[in-house]
């Protein structure tokens, strides 16, 4: 009897998409607010943010679809932090302590000093992709922005957004 395999990578076609990492302090909002000046995009933050359930984190994403360039535009959040109580097991004593403790969590860990994803979709050429580094490296307030090789990403999965 003969046997048949079944590849489902003749079915999946991996999503092809342009990604930079930014590194800067400001707030998202703020962040959106400069892109979309730059860029001239129309970034909107979106009701729901990435729900994290394993970590219990939620990041911060905005959204814009360009319909003339069949582009869709995400802004997120790496870093989310959570601060828990956490008992001081230690001491059996009567006045021991809650000491908040805070963790940082990232939605890409292998780049976890990026505080800012800008991906796009429909990957960009390479001309295109530098033209839009050199406006956000303009701005004054992103200290460096590069990008990121998709194969270079380990929690590809991470950055399904939609």
């Amino acid at each position: 009897m003969a046997i048949k395999k079944l590849v489902l990578n003749d079915f999946f076609e991996e999503e092809k998409f342009s990604l930079i990492g930014i590194h800067c302090t400001i707030e998202d909002y703020r962040l959106a607010f400069l892109l979309n000046k730059a860029l001239n995009l129309k970034l909107t933050r979106q009701v729901y943010d990435i729900d994290n359930n394993n970590l219990q984190a939620n990041f911060s994403i905005f959204e814009w679809e360009d319909h003339a360039q069949f582009k869709t535009w995400n802004l997120v959040s790496n870093t989310c932090k959570v601060t828990s109580n956490q008992l001081d097991n230690n001491t059996n004593s009567l006045f021991s302590l809650n000491s908040p403790v805070t963790k940082t969590h990232h939605l890409v860990p292998e780049y976890g000093k990026v505080n800012y994803l800008l991906k796009i979709n429909n990957e960009c050429h390479t001309n295109k992709e530098k033209f839009i580094l050199e406006k956000i490296l303009k701005i004054d307030q992103v200290i460096t922005a590069y990008s990121i090789a998709q194969e270079s990403l380990k929690s590809k999965d991470q950055l399904i957004l939609n």
